[in-house]
């Protein structure tokens, strides 16, 4: 069986918007990203590193429920200070919250933006602190989040916060997915990524032991079909190997299972089964 490398990394996720300022001031008010860029109707945003979200504007596109794509991005801050300043952010611009939880091996924050595509911000805590059952295997929950202990991290001083850390990145992807058995062969078999968690209706993909790079579910999608192109939401999301061998690889190995592969500005795009964008590129 394929592996992928443990020094995988995701890059950013590029979504379809309906009005780019109206998304932009979401993303910059309410959660602290940074515009880095503009290049015609798309921009870029992040911490001030890599890129970590590209939004394109298609004015009238709306959001169709029941298809496969986005169920959320998630992106990660360094500790569990940082939450508390994102949860205060969030709070302080009286910004709607879709939940909240705890799953064992991290904390997260879950929101909407304008258009309704999915986010969350997490943090981990220390891979020594994962759980994990008698035969090795991570365990997860989905339990409430303690607000309180969060919020106790911030700093005394009422120092400014100047938006996300610079060691903020785009922690992993979660998509809707029609079929579960042809997902798993997929992400498993065919593109080499290792099955962590397994909720029956839900499965959890990561590389190099992490508890998830990618999550896919079914939840209201079994059978669905992709959104029309002209549908906010998910246009493709990145995934950096260390070498160009790798990523040839990966592409020779779909190529074979009959995935629809492509050329793209940022690398190699390949479409799992139920036609989500994943391009690979390298470091």
């Amino acid at each position: 069986m394929p592996t992928l490398s443990a020094d995988l990394r995701l890059g950013y996720v590029h979504l379809t918007v309906s009005n780019l300022e109206r998304s932009l001031a979401y993303y910059q008010t309410a959660l602290g990203f940074r515009l880095h860029r503009c290049a015609g109707d798309t921009a870029y945003l992040g911490a001030g590193g890599p890129d970590l979200l590209a939004l394109t504007e298609r004015p009238g596109a709306v959001r169709h429920r029941c298809t496969t794509g986005l169920y959320h991005f998630a992106i990660l801050v360094p500790s569990r200070q940082e939450l508390a300043q994102v949860i205060k952010r969030v709070a302080e611009t009286r910004t709607p919250v879709q939940g909240a939880s705890d799953h064992l091996f991290s904390e997260a924050l879950y929101l909407g933006d304008p258009d309704g595509n999915g986010i969350e911000i997490y943090r981990d805590r220390p891979r020594e602190q994962w759980p994990c059952n008698a035969q090795g295997a991570l365990q997860s929950d989905t339990l409430p989040l303690d607000f309180e202990g969060i919020l106790s991290e911030l700093p005394s001083s009422s120092e400014l916060w100047l938006g996300l850390h610079s060691q903020t990145v785009l922690g992993h992807m979660h998509l809707h997915v029609c079929n579960l058995p042809e997902t798993l062969t997929f992400y498993r078999d065919v593109l080499g990524f290792e099955l962590m968690i397994d909720w029956n209706s839900a499965l959890f993909f990561s590389a190099g032991g992490y508890h998830h790079h990618l999550g896919v579910n079914i939840w209201g999608t079994q059978g669905a079909s992709p959104a029309p192109p002209e549908s906010v939401g998910l246009r493709y999301f990145t995934i950096h190997l260390p070498t160009q061998a790798e990523v040839d690889a990966v592409i020779a190995r779909a190529q074979a299972a009959n995935a629809t592969v492509e050329e793209h500005p940022a690398g190699q795009l390949v479409r799992d089964p139920s036609q989500n964008g994943l391009v690979f590129t390298t470091n």
